[in-house]
């Protein structure tokens, strides 16, 4: 099941405003940067010590990322969980009668797959899962 926390997602609505925050001004080490197509996001990466921190910004106005700033004007997104498997681990977690967002896998960042369970069901915090597999 989980292994340990994997990253902080965090919606912003300018990245590069983003990365100089938590680079220049937070003095986290900055990874890189990459476009998940899948999820309509850009994202940045930082090492935290053992937890990454992932900066999210929307691609387009259809991105979900989006909808969330027009909501809340950003911050905390959700909380991702390193699993061995995310497929398996999302088929645990409806046997445990927790509502899933996504009933598969999907592309995520740095070569991940990724899947979600409902904030109705994990206490109001989006959860992701993810895993090299």
């Amino acid at each position: 099941m989980i292994k340990k926390i994997g990253h902080i997602g965090i919606a912003v609505p300018d990245l590069e405003e983003g990365i100089q925050l938590y680079r220049d001004k937070l003095g986290l080490k900055f990874i890189g940067t990459e476009v998940v197509e899948d999820q309509k996001v850009k994202v940045a990466m930082f090492e935290a010590g053992d937890v990454h921190i992932e900066l999210l910004e929307p691609t387009g106005d259809d991105s979900p990322i989006a909808a969330f700033l027009q909501k809340t004007g950003g911050g905390m997104h959700h909380i991702c969980y390193e699993v061995d498997d995310v497929d398996e681990s999302l088929m645990e977690f409806e046997e445990n009668g927790i509502r899933l967002i996504d009933k598969k896998s999907r592309p995520g960042a740095s070569g991940t797959r990724v899947g979600f369970l409902h904030p109705k069901s994990t206490g109001r915090v989006l959860t992701e899962l993810n895993s090299h597999k």
